[in-house]
């Protein structure tokens, strides 16, 4: 944040559950990649993407000992609500989202997973995700009707209603630093 407030010529990146897009966010590999046949070494890079490439499976080990402390459960007896699977806030654009392979780690797991998006009501055809085609989104209705043992924020859409997700009555693990932006209560809330 304090980084961010530099008047110019500064663009601030916040952290998230891993690496998303199609374009920018892929780049540096390809800088990298074409600096090693110059002989340059590009060590922070290189650093960056393996940080990166891992935040899907710390978001998944945090969410696993949330819940292992809050309800005593583990994730193959959780049913998990995942917040937004586009790559960024308040775009359809599924490229590369690291909420693929949040989804596909909570799976893996045996979690029960269902999701919001407003953005991506049905998960469209995908190479690498190509078992979550058509999966639907839930409503807002929908996610005040159900049960769940912890809410993943992973995409901080702005048309999501982050105030009901706190009555929902379990843990909330924010990728996205999305509630305390909104100054809502921290007390049942995990920034990861």
């Amino acid at each position: 944040d304090g980084a961010a407030t530099k008047p110019f010529g500064y663009m601030p990146f916040y952290p998230g559950p891993g690496l998303g897009g199609h374009c920018i966010p892929i780049d540096p590999y390809y800088l990298a990649w074409k600096a090693r046949s110059y002989d340059v070494p590009t060590r922070f890079i290189e650093l960056a993407g393996e940080i990166n490439t891992a935040m899907p499976h710390h978001v998944i080990s945090r969410t696993r000992e949330v819940l292992d402390r809050s309800c005593g459960k583990g994730l193959s007896q959780a049913r998990v609500l995942l917040v937004g699977v586009a790559y960024k806030k308040n775009v359809s654009d599924m490229r590369e989202s690291p909420s693929m392979k949040l989804m596909q780690l909570l799976d893996e797991a045996g979690a029960s997973v269902a999701y919001i998006d407003p953005h991506v009501p049905q998960i469209p055809p995908m190479r690498a995700y190509g078992q979550y085609s058509e999966r639907q989104s839930l409503t807002s209705q929908d996610v005040a009707d159900d049960h769940f043992d912890a809410v993943v924020i992973a995409t901080d859409h702005d048309e999501i209603d982050y105030a009901a997700l706190l009555t929902l009555d379990c843990p909330v693990i924010d990728t996205r630093n999305a509630m305390a932006r909104r100054d809502l209560p921290l007390d049942r809330v995990v920034k990861v």
